[in-house]
């Protein structure tokens, strides 16, 4: 008989362990880390996240253009130490990235999900029951 048991039985016979404390379970917080750019995309009501989800599947970069004003009229982003006028100028960078790769299919897959960012964002944001400042 081999004098260390094996996983899940005990010493006495080979029986799995009965009345053996469960195994401690560990909790893992997971944590999205968004770069500057994904991170400039602004909370905006729902309407208007689809609207320029539509703008940006139909001509790139022109739905993150029309959401760089929104930022100018209020619209929160997840980055509050930046200046208001550093969040447009990052969403106006970012839509004429959309515009100059959307001749090689990049801009228009990144203006896509860019729009589908907002959506999501928008429908997270009024979801919480948070108020919109536009």
């Amino acid at each position: 008989m081999d004098p260390f048991p094996k996983d899940g039985e005990s010493a006495a016979g080979g029986e799995p362990s009965r009345g053996a404390a469960p195994s401690s379970g560990v909790v893992v917080q997971v944590r999205e880390k968004k770069g500057p750019l994904r991170a400039a995309i602004p909370y905006m009501p729902f309407p208007v996240a689809v609207i320029c989800l539509f703008l940006n599947t139909f001509v790139p970069g022109l739905g993150t253009f029309v959401s760089a004003f929104t930022v100018l009229c209020g619209a929160r982003t997840d980055l509050p130490d930046r200046h208001m006028c550093c969040v447009f100028w990052l969403n106006i960078a970012a839509a004429l990235i959309q515009i100059l790769t959307a001749i090689v299919m990049v801009g228009w897959i990144m203006s896509i999900f860019w729009g589908m960012d907002m959506v999501i964002l928008a429908s997270n944001y009024s979801r919480k029951g948070f108020p919109y400042t536009l």
